[in-house]
């Protein structure tokens, strides 16, 4: 049984030389190429490329020290062919191809520097060409600028806001102390008793203007339903006339009646619009006006006598160089806001004078205007009615001109 498996086993023979060493020329050439593979390694760096031909190299198949036995054991020996005849190395080294995939940028090999292992010329090339990728020290100035310029413009944003709303309380602060001061009685007002009382007087003039001006649009807005009501009643009068024959006559003259009221109604109608319109300017413009300028005035008043007050103060204290300082800075303050008190209360006072001449000359033609047109309409009187309106260049607005069209409904 032994026979026969050693009878069917191949069988692998290996040559010797004459010297006796198993070792051939195409070895000596192997080995010297897994020598130069070793120094690339270390020269390259760690690729896996390197390693795998290396190990390829080192320990791989020799395939020049053996031969093929085509027979079994004790075969003849001509049946042996022997692969020694096959001359050349195995594998072929070929330097071009670590350049192409080691690329333009290797890694540098510590163990080179701890062997003291000289990099070759190509590597050495190829560090040298390539190009820097460090960007110039310019560019980082170029995009800090920027940058700090903005910080540097929100900062200034801040610090405004900041001293606005720091003389903002300041300001407050002495105005409620003056203000608070004056009404218990403690601290000192400025007062213009002139001035005083003929901001008075417009204020009461102002809320009985704005009594007449809503009690002429009550007026207005009953008269326009009593002609609404006269036109319907007219229209229902004429309607009956041509119904009833028997009372064709009576309903008639009735219906004409109340045309011709309507007609004067609309006209006096007219007349009171205008009236209101013109009141309404004078209190809620010409006069409002004047009281906005009025309440500015009495703030100023308010700031000026607040600064007043706090420069009073220091001036009867110490005299040493804070104390100095801050009363110049009070001065300042003072002369700033007795300034503007003074342009305001001149304001207020050319204000006022103007109102009241407008006040007389509006007022003169609005109320001729109501008495004769009234007077007119209700003495029947429909040529001195129309006369009144041409004479104040009243402009009857066409009936259901206040309606909007279909166009601005949509």
């Amino acid at each position: 049984m032994t026979d026969s498996i050693l009878s069917k086993a191949a069988t692998m023979e290996i040559p010797i030389n004459s010297n006796g060493d198993s070792r051939t020329a195409e070895d000596d050439g192997l080995e010297q190429g897994a020598q130069i593979g070793g120094s690339l390694d270390e020269i390259v760096g760690t690729l896996p490329v390197a390693m795998d031909l290396q190990q390829v190299m080192v320990s791989g198949p020799n395939l020049n020290e053996t031969s093929i036995v085509s027979g079994g054991y004790g075969g003849a020996a001509e049946g042996i062919i022997p692969t020694s005849s096959i001359k050349g190395p195995a594998i072929r080294f070929n330097p071009e191809y670590f350049d192409r995939r080691c690329g333009s940028a290797p890694k540098p090999d510590i163990r080179s520097k701890s062997r003291g292992i000289t990099p070759s010329h190509s590597a050495t090339s190829r560090i040298a060409n390539q190009p820097g990728h460090y960007p110039a020290p310019s560019m980082h100035h170029s995009n800090s600028n920027p940058s700090m310029m903005s910080e540097e413009a929100t900062r200034g944003v801040a610090v405004e806001k900041f001293d606005s709303v720091k003389k903002w309380s300041i300001n407050t602060y002495k105005c409620t102390k003056q203000m608070f001061s004056e009404r218990f009685g403690r601290g000192t007002k400025t007062v213009d008793l002139e001035l005083e009382a003929q901001i008075d007087v417009l204020r009461e003039t102002k809320m009985k203007y704005e009594r007449i001006l809503r009690l002429a649009r009550e007026l207005t807005n009953h008269f326009y339903n009593m002609v609404q009501t006269q036109q319907a009643l007219g229209d229902t009068f004429a309607d009956l006339s041509q119904k009833s024959p028997e009372l064709q006559d009576e309903f008639g003259y009735n219906a004409e009646t109340q045309r011709l009221l309507c007609k004067n109604g609309e006209t006096l109608l007219g007349a009171i619009n205008f009236f209101v319109s013109s009141i309404n300017t004078l209190v809620n413009k010409t006069m409002e006006d004047t009281l906005l300028t009025i309440k500015m005035y009495e703030n100023a008043r308010l700031e000026f006598d607040a600064y007043r007050t706090d420069l009073e103060e220091l001036s009867v204290g110490p005299r040493d160089a804070a104390a100095m300082v801050r009363i110049e800075i009070a001065q300042q303050q003072y002369q700033i806001h007795k300034d503007k008190y003074e342009r305001l209360h001149s304001d207020v006072s050319i204000k006022l004078k103007f109102l009241e001449e407008n006040k007389v000359k509006v007022m003169h033609k609005q109320l001729l205007l109501f008495h004769n047109a009234v007077s007119a309409y209700f003495a029947g009187n429909q040529q001195q009615l129309e006369q009144t309106l041409r004479q104040f260049n009243v402009k009857l607005k066409p009936p259901g001109s206040d309606k909007p069209s279909w166009l601005e409904e949509q």
